[in-house]
């Protein structure tokens, strides 16, 4: 496994991440079972959000640390919050009074007296930079977050929050193959068709530029949750290649796709999403992958992207 330099902190991370965002529905041996495969594969990041499953994700992770004694103290843990849901209604919320709240109720869940990292999850449209710093200021203090980050932001939301007195240490933003504009709208600058609409201003670029890590979600997903893009017929000249490459390089088809995530350079990471341990192993082959320039171009347009 590779790993970088995380968040204020400094903490040895890997750059596959285990994203739980799937696992409610699993035995307590079950999830135990896939959280030491992967940290034998060398993960040691793992990626969680109060609003999945309405915090069953979490409770079932705590349940797993309760059960498994030594087990947290081996993991680099991160929550979110800021989506709520209440009566039908979704909205998000970054307000002082919310993140602290939230906070407090996923280290209950989690049976932990700490999260390694807290992500702001969406963007809140009425969010007070001064009243984020409050609650930052306060968790930390406390000693129960240690590093803060967002998720889904563009780069004027990420100034908004450069008065807070930490440091953004991520961001976790949608990338696979298959799901491309922060790319596209780089490429196709200034060209008169749908690549260049900018849609996300710069992200990429602006992350790498602050020293924030780019963390990759739904990394083996086309649209948005449309379906997994290996060994799916929609995208036969990008199986091609992946199935060469991985042949290649003895490696799995998924630890490719991985590979071209992780290729970008600057702090980048890739969240896998799955509940399967053979699936786990396989993903943490990808940092053996060596891609070259034309094959990470190569894949690019076999996803049936284009460049000027």
């Amino acid at each position: 496994m590779d790993y970088i330099n995380f968040g204020e902190t400094k903490a040895s991370v890997s750059k596959v991440i285990l994203g739980l965002m799937r696992t409610s529905d699993m035995k307590v041996d079950e999830l135990t079972g896939l959280c030491r495969a992967a940290l034998d594969e060398g993960i040691n990041f793992f990626d969680t959000a109060d609003c999945y499953a309405n915090g069953r994700a979490e409770e079932l992770l705590g349940e797993v640390f309760q059960r498994d004694s030594g087990l947290r103290d081996k993991v680099f843990l991160q929550s979110k919050c800021g989506i709520r849901n209440e009566d039908g209604i979704t909205w998000y919320d970054f307000s002082r009074e919310h993140i602290i709240s939230a906070v407090e109720a996923s280290l209950s869940r989690l049976k932990t007296d700490h999260l390694d990292s807290l992500l702001l999850h969406r963007p809140d449209a009425l969010m007070e930079p001064e009243e984020i710093a409050e609650a930052f200021t306060k968790l930390n203090k406390e000693g129960k977050v240690k590093n803060f980050g967002v998720s889904n932001c563009n780069p004027w939301q990420l100034e908004l929050l450069s008065t807070l007195p930490f440091k953004l240490s991520a961001n976790q933003v949608q990338l696979s193959v298959c799901h491309t504009p922060m790319l596209d709208e780089g490429f196709d600058v200034n060209m008169k068709w749908d690549g260049s609409t900018v849609r996300a201003g710069g992200i990429l670029e602006y992350c790498r530029a602050k020293d924030i890590a780019v963390q990759a979600w739904s990394t083996m997903q086309y649209g948005f949750f449309e379906g997994v893009y290996i060994n799916n017929e929609r995208f036969p000249d990008l199986n091609r290649v992946l199935y060469r490459i991985a042949g290649e390089q003895n490696v799995s088809v998924a630890a490719v796709a991985l590979a071209w995530i992780l290729r970008y350079p600057g702090k980048t990471q890739a969240v896998i999403g799955t509940t399967k341990i053979d699936r786990v192993r396989e993903s943490a082959q990808a940092v053996k992958v060596q891609l070259t320039h034309k094959q990470w171009y190569e894949l690019y347009q076999a996803a049936g992207n284009r460049l000027p």
